[in-house]
């Protein structure tokens, strides 16, 4: 992996260890050569992980729609500032941009990122490794609706599969690395369910 996309929210959050955790994520994608792709800001989680690569050294792409720039602040010290026109356009660019994606703690903008990626994946429109790194279990909910969703017969099993989660850096990098995409389709027999 070249490239990993990041979402994340442009807010701190209420634990500490979030910040300190995308810190760190930046730093380690920094010290493995894999250069960070992002939403461009330097506010919150979102600046916290290119503050990371970036003090150690590494590369960080920021992807923001204009109408962005002065709401979320774009990050001027990034290796290259990418302006899009719109939202759609920006995880278009991302998605081209990365070898993989990578979810942080975060609101409504970073699980409509998530699930797009997810959907593209289900729908074979790309084969890359998307992980959830679930600092202090912030994604244990989500990841239990997941299942609920297998359980009731709306999600396959193969399809849940390609959601990575890790509540550490090194081993969700290693899964991401040794990710098989799966071989079903999205679409569920009615039979079958």
């Amino acid at each position: 992996m070249k490239r990993i996309t990041v979402f994340c929210g442009s807010s701190f959050g209420t634990e500490k260890v979030y910040a300190t955790q995308a810190t760190l994520l930046g730093q380690t994608l920094a010290k493995q050569n894999i250069e960070l792709v992002y939403g461009g800001a330097n506010v919150g989680l979102m600046g916290a992980v290119a503050d990371g690569v970036l003090n150690a050294g590494g590369k960080a792409i920021g992807v923001l729609p204009n109408f962005l720039r002065s709401k979320e602040i774009a990050h001027l010290g990034l290796t290259e500032l990418i302006l899009v026109e719109s939202m759609h356009e920006r995880k278009t660019k991302m998605n081209e941009l990365c070898d993989g994606v990578i979810a942080l703690p975060g609101g409504f903008g970073t699980l409509e990122e998530l699930f797009e990626m997810l959907t593209w994946a289900q729908l074979g429109l790309h084969k890359k490794p998307i992980a959830i790194l679930n600092i202090n279990g912030f994604y244990d909910s989500l990841i239990e609706l997941t299942k609920t969703m297998v359980e009731k017969g709306l999600l396959k099993s193969a399809n849940n599969e390609m959601l990575l989660v890790s509540d550490n850096i090194d081993d969700l990098l290693e899964k991401m690395k040794n990710y098989v995409p799966p071989t079903v389709g999205k679409w569920i027999d009615k039979d079958k369910s």
